[in-house]
């Protein structure tokens, strides 16, 4: 991956980009593009791209226009699984099951894959045969939640371990699962609310069968027509009688015969349901079911048989039964699936134990994200092994504590609603370096974008970040496009990647939407940039600014030079009279490099210098859009038009007595006497656009470099057209 050649058309408001990055000079790129430019389309193209989506890409505003995105790899069309962009604002991420897919060897991780293809393969055999049984609308699901109790454990170790309480003769169930069992609860509900006359119909039950020639209820040993029926089926085959056995009643009668047998049980039952008390408490039930429409299946069930009630006092230990009755008829099956998966546990222990050694990685990235970003949370990884064994993602917890008590466990629903917005974007970072820790083991290069990843961070975080990509760059492992509007983190990322000219582009937008990346500029102190270039009149001129400020923190705003350049900012009695030697001779006694020197321009008016300067450079054909002594200048002679202008309609203005936001006070001045006056339009603008102090500090210039140089032609036309100077 060493050049990557782009070709966007119509994408998402990139009308055009075309450009070939040629990562033989540098593993990372750095654009800065300010608002409104190219930075969340490109993002979001590549973000398509990534997801196989690239059908999707469009001019979101005319749909008609035909989008075309090429991204070619030294020739080759680029394989969307080696695109990644990195977007804190992209809450979805989740890159946490990428743990499990590269915590072993590629042989131990395809061993572990082939055993489970095949336990699942035979699981879904076996649980096709329990559906038909159960009649289930999701039997695995609910085996495993009522015999799990709430523990996370897989279906094959419950097998496992309730294998042994399957029998050979058991009591067939007759009903649908979800009949008795369903999933809204409704029969469980129904049972509760009526736990009182439940209670009563099982009472009446044992006082009855207590008294039974057959049947016996005494303290904690019961012989109820469960345990008959268990005796009905282990007898029917007469095996028993025939072997010269037979059963003595308790009042002495003989039964030597399978039939004569189950003629007493099905007598005593009879005798048992035509009790007039306990069928009093069933009709109670039965009335109260028949008045919820949901429990018509349950109501034919328990018409059908009344002593299933029996049974139901303990629904959850009758849910158990049920499922061992389902399971005793497959039991072969089952025997079959359990000891294979005995076998396969082996091998997987073995595999947890080896792939343990990988989790120092994982771990690793853990603790670089607890030890870089400052937010008042840490991670956890709390379930390694079942990452492997249950073929589990990642169960990442964290301990949050804001300084004042101890730390408390949180979920991450809950952390992140007591969340920063910058606190959140690192959560998500988090998210990404998980992605991009598994991409390392790759033989194959990614190509990482990263889409303004520093936003709303505070100063720490977006240096932990800025280090992160460091790591990266130096790594060689990726092909880096970093894309920022933000002017501190581009220069700050230039300087610590220590990228030079070549590898780091600004972008602007002309018209018809094409994006242009032009060399960065202004990577260190713009002002030495600026003294050097001095004898250049729109440096001339922005040169004011600086010296200005200078003046005003090394001395104060009340100092004779630093009124005299204000005077060159705002429209005074005195501006007019100012020439460009004057401004010059203060510049030399304030910059030392300046001594000596002289300028061919100046005997010239500074105000007039400043105008001609202006207007020369709106009437560029192929104007730099990036350089700032363009924007500063424009700035400077807009202000000037519009207070020229301004004064010139409030006649009895006393400029004396404006000692500060010149601008604002004779706009307010302005608005009060001529509120319907249509050039508040474009004063409104120059007030929008033009900033009221240009301070000393680089990056306080950030505004003037996102700021369009077109727009400011537009309104310096705008402002010279209000008032044409005698």
């Amino acid at each position: 991956m060493d050049k990557i050649k782009i070709d966007l058309t119509n994408c998402f408001g990139i009308g055009k980009l075309s450009h070939e990055f040629d990562f033989t000079k540098s593993n990372t790129f750095l654009i800065y593009a300010p608002n409104g430019t190219m930075k969340t389309s490109f993002a979001h193209t590549f973000d398509l791209i990534s997801k196989k989506n690239a059908d999707r890409i469009c001019d979101r505003v005319y749909s008609s226009r035909l989008s075309e995105a090429i991204v070619l790899v030294d020739g080759n069309e680029i394989a969307p699984e080696k695109v990644l962009v990195i977007n804190a604002e992209d809450t979805s991420f989740d890159a946490t099951s990428k743990i499990s897919s590269f915590l072993a060897s590629k042989e131990l991780k395809k061993r572990y894959d082939e055993i489970y293809i095949d336990l699942n393969e035979r699981k879904g055999e076996f649980i096709k045969k329990l559906k038909v049984i159960s009649q289930s609308t999701d039997c695995e699901s609910e085996f495993v939640n009522t015999f799990s109790e709430g523990a996370n454990i897989s279906f094959f170790e419950l097998l496992l371990v309730h294998f042994e309480f399957l029998k050979e003769n058991f009591e067939k169930v007759t009903f649908r699962y979800n009949d008795i069992f369903d999933k809204k609860g409704n029969v469980e509900k129904f049972l509760s609310k009526n736990k009182t006359t439940l209670n009563q119909y099982v009472t009446d039950y044992k006082n009855i069968i207590s008294k039974s020639k057959f049947f016996n209820q005494t303290g904690e040993n019961n012989f109820g027509t469960y345990q008959a029926n268990e005796i009905i089926n282990s007898t029917a085959d007469n095996a028993f009688f025939k072997a010269g056995h037979k059963f003595v009643l308790e009042d002495g009668t003989e039964i030597d015969d399978y039939e004569k047998l189950k003629q007493v049980v099905q007598e005593e039952i009879q005798n048992i349901l035509k009790d007039e008390k306990l069928q009093k408490a069933f009709d109670k039930l039965d009335k109260g079911i028949g008045a919820n429409v949901e429990l018509r299946a349950f109501k034919k069930i328990i018409e059908r048989d009344n002593l299933l009630l029996i049974k139901l006092e303990d629904y959850q230990k009758f849910k158990k039964e049920v499922w061992l009755s389902y399971l005793s008829e497959i039991k072969f099956e089952a025997e079959e699936l359990s000891n294979y998966y005995k076998e396969q546990k082996k091998e997987l222990e073995a595999i947890i134990k080896e792939s343990k050694k990988e989790f120092d990685l994982w771990n690793k990235i853990i603790k670089t994200f607890n030890d870089r970003f400052y937010v008042p949370f840490k991670v956890i990884l709390v379930n390694q092994e079942d990452i492997v064994l249950k073929q589990e993602t990642a169960n990442l917890e964290f301990e949050y504590s804001d300084g004042d008590d101890s730390p408390v466990r949180q979920n991450r629903d809950n952390l992140l609603s007591v969340l920063s917005k910058g606190e959140q974007r690192a959560y998500f970072i988090l998210q990404f370096l998980f992605e991009i820790e598994s991409r390392k083991q790759s033989p194959d290069k990614s190509l990482l974008i990263f889409d303004d990843i520093a936003d709303s961070f505070d100063y720490k975080n977006k240096f932990a970040i800025i280090e992160y990509i460091k790591d990266l760059h130096n790594l060689g492992a990726f092909r880096i496009i970093v894309l920022t509007h933000n002017f501190d983190f581009y220069r700050t990322v230039a300087s610590r990647l220590y990228l030079r000219r070549g590898v780091i582009y600004m972008a602007t937008k002309s018209k018809g939407k094409h994006i242009n990346l032009h060399n960065g500029q202004y990577l260190k102190h713009i002002f030495t940039y600026f003294i050097d270039r001095f004898d250049d009149p729109k440096v001339f001129i922005s040169l004011i600014t600086f010296v200005r400020n200078l003046i005003e923190y090394s001395e104060s705003d009340t100092c004779h030079q630093y009124l005299i350049l204000t005077n060159c900012l705002h429209k005074k009695e005195i501006s007019s009279e100012l020439t460009a030697q004057n401004i010059f001779d203060i510049y030399k006694s304030r910059l030392i490099k300046l001594d000596g020197k002289t300028v061919t321009f100046g005997g010239e008016n500074l105000v007039q210098m400043i105008f001609s300067t202006a207007n020369s450079i709106s009437k560029e054909s192929n104007i730099d859009e990036i350089l700032l002594e363009n924007k500063i200048t424009l700035a400077i002679a807009i202000r000037l038009r519009a207070e020229e202008y301004l004064i010139s309609k409030l006649a009895d203005i006393d400029l004396t007595k404006i000692t500060s936001n010149q601008t604002q006070e004779l706009y307010k001045e302005y608005k009060n006497k001529f509120p319907l006056s249509i050039a508040l339009i474009t004063l409104d603008k120059v007030n929008l656009m033009t900033p009221e102090n240009i301070h000393m500090n680089a990056f306080m210039f950030e505004p003037l470099i996102d700021m369009s140089v077109y727009h400011l032609i537009d309104l310096y036309r705008e402002t010279s057209n209000l008032y044409s100077p005698v």
